[in-house]
């Protein structure tokens, strides 16, 4: 459980500190008051990245050098402080040299908010961002696979792009580095989507009245066993391109919804129950996963479903799951019950309403 956290020079604030309750902490104000930093804060804390930015000074307050979010969670005290340049972390006030030591002892996270329609009718950034916040969560090797491919990319389009005439020797050389790196992503993210499927589905039927079916299939972005070996009977694409043709950066995964792709034919309706789905299958298979439940952060949704959506993820969440919760008004938090705390948030100025 998440006892307390305080930020520092942490977005629009200077100082905040909240108590958090074990069931449900709800945060109450009008927009642009800081209300999603405070969760921001927290997704920083425990997971050491933000869902809205990969800019440290986006983060830290304007006019300010640092920032730093510190917390307690199940009787370890975590701390993570940033510059433009560096980061620390401590853990139980040692020094924590490894990222990994540090989130051995943090929360899982599941993140909702209203970009999660993205998931549905967006590009595959987005459902690429979606697979690689879980599986990171799951899998220790999964965020050194992922670093390790997008540096290796990095550099590689960078070579194609350099010269009037590629240097195959070295764009090979990288594609042998991104090869093993994208085996690791594609056996990870085709496990996810397997292990999301049928609580999604079972989510998603509960929704409809057993009118609706959901499947998921996953779109690698390479089409063969090998990615070097199709990169290299890619050359003459990547040299009219200039860019890698092929790889974990382009996969993708397609909703069904009734046997056809969600994207094309749900309603706008269908496709908030769909992205609902999803994210609760997410909070599922991250449980399984870690054994704990994870720590549900969700920004402005509750108020904007209607009362069947809301009843179904309130339901559908796992059992002991802690819920930090962004809203602009109380009109339907009375589907939560009285076991809550209700912080008002005004101009980056906490106070217990």
């Amino acid at each position: 459980m998440l006892e307390r956290i305080e930020a520092r020079d942490f977005r629009c604030f200077t100082q905040a500190a909240l108590e958090l309750h074990p069931e449900t902490t709800l945060l109450v104000g009008r927009n642009a008051q800081g209300k999603t930093s405070l969760l921001e804060a927290i997704c920083l804390l425990m997971r050491l990245q933000s869902p809205r930015t990969s800019t440290r000074t986006d983060m830290i307050r304007f006019g300010a050098t640092a920032c730093m979010v510190e917390g307690q969670w199940n009787n370890h005290t975590l701390r993570c402080g940033m510059s433009a340049t560096a980061r620390k972390l401590a853990l139980d006030g040692a020094i924590c040299g490894r990222a990994a030591d540090y989130l051995a002892n943090s929360a899982v996270i599941v993140w909702m908010d209203h970009s999660d329609m993205n998931l549905v009718r967006g590009s595959g950034e987005h459902r690429r961002r979606f697979m690689d916040f879980a599986a990171s969560q799951m899998a220790q090797e999964y965020l050194h696979a992922l670093q390790g491919y997008t540096r290796a990319l990095r550099s590689r389009n960078y070579t194609l792009k350099r010269d009037a005439q590629v240097n195959w020797r070295q764009a090979d050389a990288y594609a042998r580095i991104m090869d093993g790196f994208h085996r690791t992503l594609s056996h990870h993210r085709a496990a996810l989507l397997h292990g999301m499927e049928k609580p999604a589905h079972e989510v998603l039927s509960m929704l409809s009245m057993g009118q609706e079916a959901l499947g998921l299939h996953y779109a690698p972005g390479c089409p063969g066993d090998s990615l070097l070996e199709v990169l290299q009977a890619s050359r003459a694409e990547e040299e009219r391109t200039r860019s890698t043709f092929a790889g974990a950066h382009r996969d993708d995964f397609t909703v069904m919804l009734n046997g056809r792709p969600a994207e094309s034919f749900a309603s706008e309706g269908q496709q908030r129950s769909v992205s609902l789905a999803l994210k609760l299958a997410q909070a599922q298979a991250l449980e399984q996963a870690s054994g704990q439940p994870p720590l549900l952060l969700i920004d402005d949704v509750f108020g904007e479903l209607d009362p069947l959506r809301r009843r179904a993820l309130l339901d559908g969440l796992p059992a002991g799951t802690q819920k930090i919760i962004t809203t602009t008004h109380l009109d339907w938090a009375g589907d939560l019950g009285d076991r809550m705390e209700v912080y008002a948030v005004e101009g980056a100025c906490l106070s217990q309403a």
